[in-house]
């Protein structure tokens, strides 16, 4: 038996890695790759593996990354089943939706985009001077609906009349919509059958609603055989969600392969219990000077637990009461997934909010934004306020347009609450701000580039590290050295190399075997 790793081994997006047991191939997620928009967009269309030759996949949990390319598996040759957790399940059915709009509309801004510029360029030579800004109005007019809607049909007859090269989605929301019907939710401790003798059972794994390990039993010769996939490791003692498992059932404690994340192998967090007065503080002092606070976020967990975390402090009293947006019809729907599923709530939910009637993600100052008119309306308001707004990564979606109306005034503060992946705009955002505030550094702004414009960094950048879904270096190796499992070898994936290579020599210095695979790489066991 072995394991292939083609995604998410030597970096942290784009999940995926084939369990070959001799009689079946089981796919172990199916991510999208996520960063520099030409090299992302290569990565996600080269499907590694014979479609036609995987018997089933199994899903950790729904983000993009280990989810986003299920309706590219499903759309040529597959014949097998997704199977998941049924809050997956259900927050399935908006992410690969949104996913698939996300894809359709990047590419028709892109078209857009480069016609409108086309067609500048075109009249600039025939006038032999610069176009006009009545010009350039006109040809927006030509290429636009209204206001706020595209004109695609004339865009691309303008695009095959010219010759120019057209941007074509990655997989529609047809396409998307097609893939859940692949898609089979089960409940947690419970086997299923994905193969000849081989079963999966999840655990819960405390990373976002529905995540799960993942212990798949294989039974052949008289021998048991068992891999543990752990997907994306939670925290502990974060409201909300109960902590990761560390008890097991007997069954399926001697682990022969394990395979684990490393996000975050060799850093701390600050503490859980941090995060609300760490949010008070950025919040109370952005309102002092007439600012806002931008916050891209993950529309599935993390802006969950910034509502649940937002209507704390409200209800305390302890921050000034300014309107709170969440600008993503995504989170708005994720957000009732979440009120649909209790079972899986901590005990401190329960007692804070269900028990006194009261609805966490729901409170008087809290608006979910819907159309794509209101989103552009709160981009000009200049009053106080908090927006939380996807991707999280600020790779597209809404964010993009609030980050480029405040990210210019020093009034604003812009807050970010997770893992910003290498080559993404957040991680610029990031490293950029992070240089902005080093002391003494009284130069000029440094400049972001957002959907083709350069806008000055002036607006103050914070980031609270805590808020992260993914456990830290010490709540990783609780799940190895603090649970009831046996482990025999351990393969360590999802991490940028640094670390990668220091949790695995943390873990070498405790006795583990372990393996850091490349893309392509097979571990045997």
């Amino acid at each position: 038996m072995d394991v292939t790793f083609y995604g998410a081994a030597g970096e942290v997006t784009g999940s995926m890695h084939l369990l070959d047991t001799g009689k079946d191939k089981i796919l172990f997620d199916c991510g999208m790759f996520q960063g520099r928009r030409k090299e992302s967009k290569e990565k996600n269309q080269i499907f590694p593996i014979d479609r036609s030759k995987i018997t089933n996949m199994i899903l950790s949990h729904a983000h993009i990354d280990h989810s986003g390319r299920i309706p590219l598996l499903t759309k040529e040759g597959f014949s097998g089943r997704v199977v998941t957790t049924r809050p997956t399940a259900d927050a399935l059915d908006y992410m690969l939706m949104d996913s698939g709009h996300i894809q359709e509309s990047d590419a028709q801004y892109l078209n857009y985009k480069s016609l409108r510029s086309f067609l500048r360029q075109s009249e600039q030579n025939n006038v032999k001077q610069d176009v006009s800004n009545k010009e350039k109005s006109d040809i927006k007019k030509m290429l636009k609906k209204n206001a706020y809607e595209l004109d695609i049909d004339v865009i691309h007859k303008l695009q095959k009349q010219h010759e120019l090269d057209i941007v074509t989605p990655l997989y529609t929301m047809d396409e998307a919509r097609q893939s859940l019907g692949f898609i089979d939710g089960y409940p947690f401790n419970y086997p299923v059958t994905i193969g000849e003798n081989t079963t999966v059972k999840f655990y819960v794994a405390g990373h976002i609603l529905g995540s799960a390990f993942s212990v798949v039993t294989i039974k052949r010769d008289g021998k048991t055989t068992r891999v543990l996939y752990t997907g994306d490791v939670g925290r502990f003692g974060k409201p909300i969600l109960r902590d990761p498992t560390l008890v097991f059932d007997e069954e399926d404690l001697d682990i022969d392969l394990f395979i684990t994340e490393s996000t975050y192998g060799d850093r701390e967090h600050e503490p859980v219990e941090d995060l609300g007065s760490r949010l008070k503080k950025v919040l109370n002092d952005t309102f002092e000077r007439g600012g806002s606070v931008i916050i891209p976020s993950f529309a599935f967990g993390r802006t969950q637990e910034l509502i649940y975390i937002l209507h704390e402090l409200y209800d305390k009293g302890e921050v000034s009461r300014r309107p709170v947006y969440v600008d993503s019809p995504l989170a708005t729907n994720l957000t009732k997934v979440f009120g649909e599923h209790p079972e899986v709530y901590d005990k401190e939910t329960h007692e804070t909010f269900l028990e006194k009637g009261k609805n966490p993600f729901q409170f008087d100052k809290i608006k979910f934004v819907q159309t794509v008119q209101e989103s552009m309306q709160l981009n000009k308001d200049n009053s106080s306020h908090v927006v939380i707004s996807a991707s999280g990564m600020c790779e597209a979606g809404r964010i993009l347009h609030h980050l480029r109306y405040k990210i210019h005034d020093s009034k604003n503060t812009i807050l970010l609450v997770g893992y910003m992946a290498e080559n993404t705009l957040g991680r610029r955002i990031e490293d950029l701000g992070a240089l902005a505030n080093e002391p003494g550094n009284n130069g000029d702004a440094p400049e972001i580039k957002i959907l083709g414009k350069a806008y000055p960094l002036r607006a103050k950048v914070e980031k609270i590290g805590g808020f992260s879904a993914h456990g830290d270096k010490h709540e990783l190796e609780k799940i190895i050295t603090g649970s009831n499992l046996r482990i025999k070898k351990i393969g360590i994936v999802h991490g940028e190399e640094a670390q990668s290579a220091a949790f695995a020599k943390h873990l070498q210095q405790k006795g583990y075997e372990t393996i850091i695979p490349k893309p392509g790489d097979k571990i045997s066991f």
